[in-house]
């Protein structure tokens, strides 16, 4: 087993550029683990932990770091190189004029510019952000690791200035139909969304798509928004900005369960709103939500729906999702022919809120699992590597990508995971997530649905459940991936909770069966 590394004094790239190249690295074969970072010490620390090595912080330094063997590493290191190294000028088009190198330098340029994206690490992220709220932007903080003091400031300031901080870790965001960061292709229409998740954000404005109406906005806030310390400062601006968009008839408000005062602020806002609000605070109570003008709902898909027929002018229904009698069917034959030893669920998820969710839906029929992320009544998996009876894991946390690509990026990872399910004799139901759109993978089933044949061609009766969060117009094609998933034999459902809906069914079917 080798490690090898590489310094590049002064070379700035962005995170999600740095993930792209880290994924590359990883994807040659023989490579164990690689990480391409700037050297700040939060990543010097986090390649230490990840056994890459011990290296000076030196911030303005780019490292790639990567561990296999020695032929790979080296080989590994100069497909790194080359990447790096590409610049602008590299197409063959003469380039004469002088770089943009600041945010200041390119409002210079450009004084129609209103939305800054900031991706760097997070120890220098604040610093960049109010740069540009002081010049007048909008900003969309990509990066996580962010003080909480210092996101307080920052959207303190904005509130004062009139502008948005859409996170710290905000990873989603669609502006003026224009994906940011990990984002689908969905068309425009009526309906805006204010999320706190990512991922939870990507299955409202996919399932708006679906449904055949489309997004005016979609407004992210980071993860730490709806907290106390925060205080719900861009939530409240995001809503308040749709409701004065004459492009938005709807507004959908996504999070995982705020603090209760923050909710009760927040709901208030909400109602007092002169556009119909659905606020969807997983694991909360609608009817503790619904009031004049604001919809709660029970799911992000069913968020969604009830979006769509409020800007279709129709009362939206609340009912829950249901098995059809064909997959009911389905099912119970999948049951019928397990054996006694099967028993268990297995969540394997890239998505956090798609693993927050199916934790949920699956305690609302008396399953409670092992998590990395447990929600409450959920117990915490001590050794994230291995499964213990009912488990659901979220592989984009960041125990699973310190010194990795997110399985968004790089599904290799995950599919490893699915194959030592599929081992363990104690596996009933692997279920798990696909994640389309820009920041996603080229084909990320290619190597899960070549697994998942094997395992039924070997004669093994493992139930496969999946949903896959895209469209028609992502570049992957949420069409393609569903075909190939279900030629595997992967039974794919429309959501994420209806697929945790179905897992939950089987169990059930199995506990009448023993």
């Amino acid at each position: 087993m080798g490690i090898g590394s590489r310094f590049y004094p002064n070379l700035y790239k962005d995170s999600v550029s740095l993930m792209t190249v880290s994924a590359r690295v990883t994807s040659i074969p023989g490579i164990e683990a690689a990480s391409v970072v700037m050297a700040s010490a939060t990543n010097v620390d986090n390649l230490a932990q990840a056994g890459l090595g011990h290296f000076e912080v030196r911030p303005n330094d780019l490292i790639i770091a990567v561990s296999g063997s020695q032929e790979a590493c080296d080989e590994a290191l100069a497909v790194a190189d080359k990447l790096l190294s590409a610049s602008p000028g590299d197409g063959g088009e003469e380039t004469t004029a002088a770089p943009i190198t600041s945010i200041q330098m390119a409002v210079a340029k450009d004084p129609a510019l209103n939305l800054a994206l900031i991706s760097v690490p997070g120890d220098y992220a604040a610093a960049e952000a109010m740069k540009a709220l002081r010049l007048g932007l909008d900003v969309m903080v990509f990066s996580d690791n962010v003080n909480p003091d210092a996101e307080l400031a920052l959207k303190e300031y904005a509130r004062d200035n009139e502008l948005m901080v859409m996170g710290p870790d905000c990873g989603t965001a669609i502006v003026n139909g224009i994906p940011l960061g990990f984002a689908n292709v969905v068309r425009r229409g009526p309906i805006g969304v204010v999320g706190a998740s990512g991922t939870g954000t990507q299955e409202v404005t996919v399932r708006i798509h679906q449904n055949g109406s489309g997004v005016s906005h979609a407004l992210g806030t980071g993860g730490h928004d709806l907290a106390d310390a925060i205080g719900g400062i861009s939530m409240l601006h995001g809503l308040a900005a749709l409701d004065s968009d004459p492009a938005t008839a709807v507004i959908v408000l996504v999070s995982k369960p705020p603090s209760p005062a923050v909710a009760a602020k927040v709901l208030a806002a909400a109602q007092d709103s002169d556009k119909p609000v659905v606020v969807i605070f997983l694991g909360a109570d609608p009817a503790a939500i619904t009031r004049d003008g604001v919809y709660g709902a029970a799911t992000l898909a069913q968020a969604a729906d009830m979006a769509v027929e409020l800007a279709r002018g129709q009362q939206p229904g609340t009912s829950d999702f249901t098995v059809s009698p064909e997959i009911g069917s389905a099912l119970t034959d999948l049951a019928d022919a397990m054996s006694p030893r099967q028993r268990y669920v297995r969540g394997i998820f890239s998505g956090g809120t798609f693993c927050y969710e199916a934790q949920l839906i699956h305690q609302t029929h008396g399953i409670t699992a092992h998590s990395n992320t447990p929600v409450a009544g959920n117990a915490a998996l001590h050794d994230i590597r291995v499964s213990r009876e009912h488990t659901i894991v979220d592989m984009g946390d960041d125990e699973f990508t310190r010194g990795r690509p997110h399985p968004m990026i790089d599904p290799s990872q995950r599919d490893c995971r699915v194959r030592d399910e599929i081992a363990d004799p104690a596996t009933a139901v692997v279920l798990f997530d696909v994640v389309l759109g820009y920041g996603s993978a080229d084909d990320p089933t290619a190597e899960l649905t070549s697994i998942i044949s094997s395992a039924r061609g070997d004669g093994s009766t493992v139930a496969f459940i999946g949903h896959v969060c895209g469209t028609d117009l992502d570049p992957q094609d949420r069409a393609h991936a569903v075909a190939g998933l279900q030629s595997a034999g992967v039974l794919v459902a429309s959501s994420n909770a209806e697929a945790a809906l179905w897992s939950a069914t089987l169990l059930a079917a199995l506990g009448g069966n023993r």
